[in-house]
């Protein structure tokens, strides 16, 4: 049975508090799954689309944690959380001193883009959660400055993005410092991939695993649409006319290749859109500088890939562009699960090409309901949509046919005999005499 409540899972009275005074209600479909399954001290490897409060399933557990067994005396870090980047660590530790208040727990971040010695607060006095990012940790760990023996949980978050930016070796070495550990949690947005399950093998020990779609309640925030586009030029003026609405209040349009970012930004500039873009080559500063953008309302157009953007939570988006039709179904959860937030209501459209009739079937396949098709009168497409792609099931006659048919070609089969077996046939074996 589900937890409806957070109560339901057994959690600290103050945290249930901390977690109404953000006005989180009712655990979601991940956190029901998870938070009993890591209380038990099991080891987890986790899955779920962004936006559906995975940071809060691991969170939960760690602070239930350290409420259970406090410790006797100051002392180095308790819980481990790993990130693939600054951002994603400074979120997380935001959500954990929340999460943490009249608790007496302190929180530290150690990640890359702060000079080398502002960590030095960690070192010198009493953690219980520290959120790192793996490449500034493991230069800490080497001039042994950080001691990983106090460390009881290690949590991996956005696994996939640490292995797909060539972090898996600095995992690992981190997993072998934290040997002592009492437990490991690995969440991912995606389980696909021999290469994560390879590494999740050597970081985890016997684990659970947990694959959770966001409920139909969950994605009932998001009101979902596509639009019909004859080609690109239709699909930016589709764009265009969209941005400019004032329901869109502030919106991220996805891409698929960061080329196409530079001219997305480009061509909204020359609309008289002001943007900012998130794409997979950038400095850190200039990542910083664009998030602090759309953070702060100087502009309200993001326009970013989908591995530019994993690990991003931005507040108060009111609506999700697919301006480029996602590569896979579940990328699309992803992508959606940027708005409708904390208990708000989202929009999520899509604009379809000609081509891109085939995915959204089956993202509808996917998501088990229609996404419901929408016009504008004065940017009405002037190709036809495509027919749905639909198998038909054979008639009783057809099967009927193909079964006799089967038959009898299965008749006519032969047993193919070799020349040598034919040529010799009803003759005596020979005797073989050895020679002496």
């Amino acid at each position: 049975m589900t937890a409806q409540t957070f109560s339901d899972l057994e959690l600290d009275d103050i945290l249930i508090h901390n977690l109404q005074a953000e006005n989180i209600q009712t655990p979601t479909v991940i956190q029901a799954q998870t938070i009993p399954v890591a209380l038990e001290g099991k080891d987890i490897l986790g899955s779920a689309p962004t936006g559906t409060g995975k940071s809060l399933a691991f969170l939960l557990p760690a602070v239930q944690h350290l409420l259970d067994f406090p410790r006797r005396k100051p002392g180095p870090p308790r819980i481990l959380i790993l990130t693939p980047t600054r951002e994603l660590a400074m979120q997380i530790a935001d959500q954990a001193k929340r999460l943490t208040q009249d608790t007496h727990l302190s929180i530290a971040t150690i990640t890359g883009g702060v000079a080398y010695m502002n960590h030095s607060e960690v070192f010198s006095k009493n953690q219980d959660i520290v959120i790192a990012t793996t490449g500034r940790l493991l230069q800490y760990i080497k001039e042994e400055n950080f001691d990983c023996r106090a460390v009881e949980m290690l949590i991996l978050d956005e696994a996939d993005r640490m292995l797909d930016m060539g972090f898996s070796q600095d995992v690992e070495t981190i997993s072998a410092e934290t040997r002592w550990r009492k437990q490991t949690l690995l969440f991912s947005a995606t389980l696909e991939g021999e290469g994560l399950h390879d590494f999740a093998r050597r970081i985890l020990k016997d684990p659970i695993e947990i694959n959770a779609d966001p409920s139909r309640k969950e994605r009932k925030k998001i009101l979902q649409f596509y639009y019909r586009a004859d080609d690109l030029t239709h699909k930016i003026a589709l764009l265009t006319y969209l941005l400019k609405q004032p329901e869109v209040k502030k919106s991220i349009v996805f891409v698929r290749k960061r080329e196409r970012v530079h001219e997305l930004v480009t061509w909204l500039h020359q609309a008289g859109i002001q943007s900012c873009y998130l794409e997979g080559e950038m400095v850190q500063a200039k990542r910083n500088e664009a998030i602090k953008r759309i953070s702060n309302n100087t502009v309200n157009v993001l326009v970013a890939t989908d591995v530019a953007a994993r690990g991003i939570d931005i507040d108060d988006i009111t609506h999700v562009i697919n301006f480029d039709a996602p590569k896979t179904a579940d990328v699309y959860l992803h992508r959606i699960g940027r708005t409708a937030r904390a208990g708000k209501k989202g929009t999520a459209i899509m604009l379809v090409e000609a081509h891109d009739n085939e995915l959204l079937q089956k993202i509808e396949r996917y998501i088990k309901e229609p996404i419901k098709l929408r016009t504008i009168d004065q940017l009405r497409p002037k190709t036809k949509a495509p027919k749905p792609v639909t198998k038909k099931k054979p008639s009783q006659k057809t099967k009927l046919k193909q079964a006799s048919k089967k038959k009898e070609e299965t008749k006519k089969k032969k047993v193919k005999l070799r020349h040598r077996d034919l040529k010799n046939k009803g003759k005596p074996k020979k005797s073989i005499i050895s020679a002496e």
